[in-house]
């Protein structure tokens, strides 16, 4: 999918998914996690990250310390320089880079630090997650993101008459 076509759909759908994700909060099935996994499942055998990686270009993980020391010892550096060279405390009080796209974002959309990346990219866009209710509001924001969240929640929406 075409990012900027993806962003003009997002948009249009934008207040739609927020009442989808606050009826689905009100009223979660029983089976949500499983409806999560298989959309998630289903999606991710069209999608390839590599060719979009509008997270990466837009977003920022949250770097919690056991990720700072993963990336500073790939990187060679002390983790107080790696704080101090790669990132900044944002408004929740969480470690967060700089600024986007990600530094580690090569041309190519690889992850220069792949290995040895933040948790929080190891597990995005979490909609395979075990206890899905507990993040539907990031569920909700990751549809502005990810083009897999927002087909992913078009396939539940399917799935649900809510």
């Amino acid at each position: 999918m075409n990012i900027s076509d993806f962003n003009k759909k997002a948009q249009i759908q934008k207040k739609d998914n927020q009442n989808f994700y606050k009826r689905l909060t009100n009223r979660p099935p029983k089976n949500l996690d499983n409806l999560f996994h298989e959309a998630h499942q289903t999606v991710f055998e069209k999608i390839d990250c590599l060719a979009c990686a509008n997270c990466c270009k837009t977003t920022s993980p949250i770097f919690y310390q056991r990720d700072i020391e993963r990336a500073s010892k790939a990187l060679r550096l002390k983790p107080g320089a790696f704080i101090e060279k790669y990132l900044r405390i944002d408004e929740d009080q969480d470690f967060v880079l700089q600024q986007a796209p990600c530094v580690f974002l090569n041309s190519d959309n690889y992850c220069s630090i792949y290995n040895d990346r933040p948790n929080a990219c190891r597990e995005y866009p979490h909609t395979n997650r075990k206890k899905m209710q507990q993040i539907l509001d990031l569920t909700y924001k990751n549809t502005l993101v990810c083009p897999a969240v927002l087909q992913i929640t078009e396939e539940l929406k399917k799935k649900l008459d809510l």
